[in-house]
């Protein structure tokens, strides 16, 4: 992976958002979090995850095993650690360059793999993440421009045994989702996306990835952060389900993340007879 340099990141920004788009698909910072952040998620999402019945996917057949992958949902209501994490300011700048710099926030999440867990099948992210249902998008929709930015921060060693993300550099540059028929292709030609906690593993949603087996004998737990540009509907509800405190605190950015002052869908038959759209 492409490994950013902090220290020039303005100078580098072009090069991020050509790596991003049609280079791996995949950049990484290392150690963007310190020891006591990421200790302060993980214990969060450890005793958030005690009950493996919530909603997850791309688990294919794997039934008998699924409660040994754990999701925990809408982490901005779990802990101020979370609300930092979605503002990292080099996460900011890159997501800003490459989404449109009015972008808001699609999830944050969290995945915990248990050791025995199961792999995922290779995917696509939201929105294009039921792209295998092609009939439900607009004609000619490709990969010229993104839609989606995903971040992947680990919460635990992130290497082979305890099943580091695969994902297939170069595949977000023809925008399908992955057929069974290319799968071999696939677990071929990945790459892994390692790291260590506290990095901060950033990659185009078009980019076939999947979560491997954890054949470790530990966790491997993550947050999961997902950007959307302006105009592209949310996954998660963020307004219903952060409390109040959240929202008195919210910095400028914050608020903008999770849908505070989202000018649509608006009701135009009760709105003021003014002008408010127009370059002039």
């Amino acid at each position: 992976m492409f490994e950013v340099d902090v220290t020039k990141l303005s100078e580098q920004l072009d090069d991020i958002v050509e790596e991003l788009l049609n280079g791996g698909g995949a950049v990484v910072i290392r150690e963007a979090f310190d020891a006591a952040a990421i200790a302060n998620a993980r214990a969060i999402i450890m005793d958030e995850s005690k009950d493996p019945d919530k909603e997850t996917h791309f688990q294919g057949a794997n039934q008998d095993t699924i409660h040994l992958q754990r999701r925990v949902w809408n982490l901005l209501a779990k802990g101020k650690v979370f609300e930092d994490m979605v503002q990292h300011r080099d996460v900011v700048a890159i997501t800003s360059a490459f989404l449109g710099n009015k972008f808001h926030l699609g999830s944050i999440a969290a995945n915990r793999l248990l050791p025995g867990g199961p792999g995922q099948e290779p995917h696509i992210d939201y929105p294009y993440w039921d792209m295998y249902d092609r009939e439900g998008f607009p004609a000619r929709i490709n990969s010229s421009y993104p839609l989606n930015l995903q971040v992947t921060i680990p919460l635990d060693p992130f290497n082979e045994a305890s099943g580091a993300s695969a994902y297939l550099p170069g595949s977000q540059r023809d925008l399908h989702y992955p057929e069974i028929g290319e799968r071999d292709a696939f677990f071929e030609g990945c790459s892994r996306m390692s790291g260590n906690p506290g990095d901060a593993v950033i990659f185009n949603g078009m980019t076939w990835h999947c979560a491997m087996p954890n054949n470790s004998d530990h966790d491997r737990g993550a947050v999961l952060i997902e950007y959307l540009p302006k105009f592209v509907i949310p996954l998660e509800d963020q307004l219903s389900g952060v409390p109040r405190d959240v929202i008195d605190r919210a910095s400028p950015l914050l608020q903008r993340l999770i849908g505070i002052g989202r000018p649509y869908p608006k009701l135009f038959d009760e709105a003021t007879g003014e002008n408010t759209i127009g370059r002039d």
